[in-house]
């Protein structure tokens, strides 16, 4: 059985980490480079940089805080924001990612998926989902930082950029986003169950409990989150060494 991952996420906005909740009443956090320093020597899975804003401000990401960034870490980097072209997502992985988050842009041109994926491989492409709920055991596709409602269907958009290529999907839960009150479990349920890639669980982690949950009931291959590792909340090898006494395959240091 395949570890389960544990990923800080770095959400920027004019260079540094911010944080929010629902999208919203975005407030700054630190440097995105010490932080990444930390979480690279805490022993964190991966780490994921969000640029919030490049997708509705229609502008390129952040490339020279990617770069610093990647030069301080030695785990898998996950970049996304504003990516719109073959071109953005070479950038991108030039400047030091391992992998490139598409959100936005999937939606509006799906052929980017499959395009991306035949040029990279799968395993660099990450399709981000932005879900909000609809009706119960329903929820609908957000783009543009969660301020555009497509009206698309989520899980029918998991299985189609899967078909596409993608070679996981972060699924992102708009409604419990920052209220640390725990992962969208049934979201991710419905996702994980519906596809055959990886699902990294997104919004919502408060405490241990939380992080045990969404990858025993939700079926998520990882958990994503970011306040309660910025604010030192839940400590990195704290966290492992829980998921270990509970039965929860992580990856060790040592």
């Amino acid at each position: 059985m395949l570890a389960k991952r544990i990923i800080p996420c770095l959400d920027v906005d004019n260079g540094r980490v911010v944080k929010g909740k629902k999208f919203q009443n975005i407030q700054d956090v630190a440097d995105p480079v010490d932080l990444a320093k930390q979480y690279n020597q805490a022993g964190a899975d991966e780490l994921v940089f969000y640029d919030i804003t490049a997708s509705n401000e229609d502008r390129d990401i952040f490339l020279d805080v990617v770069e610093k960034v990647a030069a301080e870490i030695a785990i898998p980097f996950t970049v996304g924001g504003g990516i719109r072209t073959l071109d953005d997502i070479h950038n991108v992985l030039r400047a030091g990612a391992d992998k490139v988050s598409i959100n936005s842009a999937a939606v509006s041109n799906p052929a980017l998926i499959r395009e991306a994926a035949l040029k990279f491989g799968s395993q660099c492409i990450v399709l981000s989902i932005d879900a909000k709920e609809a009706t119960a055991d329903a929820w609908q596709v957000y783009t543009k930082g969660g301020r555009n409602n497509t009206c698309m269907d989520v899980i029918e958009w998991a299985q189609r950029g899967e078909q596409l290529g993608a070679g996981e999907i972060v699924v992102n839960a708009m409604d419990v986003d920052g209220e640390k009150n725990g992962y969208h479990l049934a979201l991710t349920r419905a996702i994980a169950d519906s596809v055959n890639i990886p699902i990294v669980a997104s919004g919502g982690a408060g405490t241990k409990a939380h992080f045990y949950n969404v990858l025993k009931e939700g079926g998520a291959d990882a958990a994503l989150a970011a306040s309660v590792f910025h604010y030192s909340e839940i400590q990195l090898p704290a966290l492992k060494k829980y998921l270990e006494a509970k039965d929860i395959i992580v990856r060790r240091d040592t």
